[in-house]
């Protein structure tokens, strides 16, 4: 039986039967008995396609609703009298809340039934998304957006839950390449549609469509996804696939760990985790300056219109998926060295930034080029230090590991949020990237510290 999810033991009367009944809507789907080994060897790869396929569409449904601020933020800004210190604020406590959200909503979905918790967190942030186009002051946008942010941890707790009982070690880099496509999808297509729709409509639309095509995006996903393989009779994957757990782990590998267990078996005494964490400061910096900042930049210092920069995030998302599918193949191929794959990724980012600062002005297809250099070479080094949190503890943790190293990601996009926009307020754009360019390096030299590291399992 699946360890509960909180200490749902009734109080005296009957005033807890709400909480206990959202308690229990909670758990873990229970096993049910075995299929044949005949409906196991037809069905197990079309529940895993399934699997793959909900929390792919989910998660970039997810994005539509977290990366639309950056492409209007100027338009946005220019309505309402806010300069680029209060935009970088709503920026900063978003990716601030986000990480908290991650880590602190990813022990709950280490716990929770995958399917539950990720179909929640979409519906409430479509909901704040609609509420921050209503609003016009800046105390409120900052509210919702951080509100905001921090909803967003319930996206990818439960896809990596549902990813890792699904997909064994073996398979991760590859997988979670094609995965991590998701994320760029959403991020390119909400780069255009929220450019599109503020351009045609006004800023506030830019909400309203990617708030209203996550609910329909979620709808979909309620009839697709499952929770684990023993919920529909399957036998768990390292059986399916004939791979044995790694017997550094003395807990059976299938029992459901208690938050505890989580944090102070997996989590806390995790030296790679630590490493992974701080390089993960350093790498959001170097990737989410140019989403964040990119558009605005192209803007203001290259005569770049609105739709230039919305086409500037697409062209930077669609580079990062050939990017990450180049190098999680790889890593797999190398035997798990991700650490390596990442270092050596590090180094073309320094070359692409200082390029983009020595670029002619008004002529926007040589930044596009530069900012598909850029997403290329930083996003597999992100997507890589995530699969690496997996490969690094139980399968029953890696929504919270995942969390964790998030956490530290979060707070180098807070310091990006809040710093670069301050530095280009006060200081012009050369001196801001030029401090991106010095976050590129610490990253890279953090990453040699895992070079040789290689999969438990």
């Amino acid at each position: 039986m699946p360890a509960p999810l909180l200490d749902d033991s009734p109080a005296v009367g009957t005033s807890n039967s709400a909480f206990d009944h959202l308690v229990n809507w909670f758990r873990p789907a229970p096993a049910v008995p075995r299929k044949s080994p005949e409906e196991i060897a037809r069905e197990y790869p079309i529940f895993r396609w399934r699997i793959f396929e909900a929390t792919f569409i989910a998660y970039a449904a997810y994005y539509l609703v977290r990366n639309n601020l950056s492409p209007v933020q100027v338009d946005m800004g220019h309505a309402l009298g806010y300069d680029k210190t209060m935009i970088g604020s709503i920026l900063a406590s978003s990716a601030g809340a986000y990480g908290i959200g991650k880590l602190v909503l990813g022990q709950f979905a280490d716990r929770s039934n995958a399917k539950r918790f990720l179909l929640l967190g979409l519906v409430l942030t479509a909901l704040l998304n609609f509420a921050f186009g209503l609003s016009r002051n800046f105390p409120a946008h900052l509210a919702l957006w951080t509100l905001n942010g921090f909803v967003q941890g319930m996206g990818s707790g439960p896809c990596l839950r549902s990813l890792a009982h699904w997909y064994s070690v073996r398979e991760r880099g590859t997988v979670f390449g094609f995965w991590n496509i998701s994320h760029n999808i959403g991020g390119a297509a909400t780069g255009i549609i929220s450019a599109k729709c503020t351009e045609y409509f006004n800023w506030p639309s830019a909400f309203y469509v990617p708030g209203a095509l996550a609910l329909i995006c979620a709808a979909y996903v309620f009839f697709r996804m499952y929770d684990t393989p023993q919920s529909v009779g399957m036998p768990p994957v390292e059986e399916y696939k004939g791979v044995r757990p790694a017997a550094s782990w003395p807990q059976s590998s299938e029992r459901e760990l208690s938050i505890r267990e989580i944090v102070f078996i997996y989590l806390l005494p995790n030296r790679v985790l630590w490493i992974l964490g701080c390089a993960t400061f350093f790498a959001y910096i170097a990737n989410y300056s140019l989403a964040d900042w990119g558009p605005t930049y192209l803007r203001e210092a290259k005569g770049a219109s609105l739709t230039d920069g919305g086409i500037s995030i697409a062209v930077t998302e669609i580079a990062g998926i050939f990017g990450m599918l180049a190098m999680g193949f790889i890593s797999d191929r190398v035997g798990g060295r991700r650490g390596m794959i990442s270092a050596l990724s590090m180094l073309p980012l320094i070359l692409g930034y200082e390029a983009m600062i020595l670029a002619p002005a008004h002529k926007v297809w040589i930044e596009f080029i530069i900012f598909a250099v850029i997403g290329f070479f930083s996003y597999g080094p992100l997507m890589l230090m995530g699969v690496m949190s997996l490969d690094f503890t139980s399968k029953k943790a890696v929504a919270t590991a995942g969390g964790f190293i998030a956490l530290f990601g979060y707070m180098g996009r807070m310091v990006e949020g809040q710093a670069i926009g301050w530095i280009a307020q006060h200081y012009g754009w050369e001196l801001g990237f030029d401090c991106v360019i010095g976050c590129v390096a610490m990253g890279f030299i953090l990453l040699c510290f895992t070079w040789n590291t290689r999969p438990r399992g």
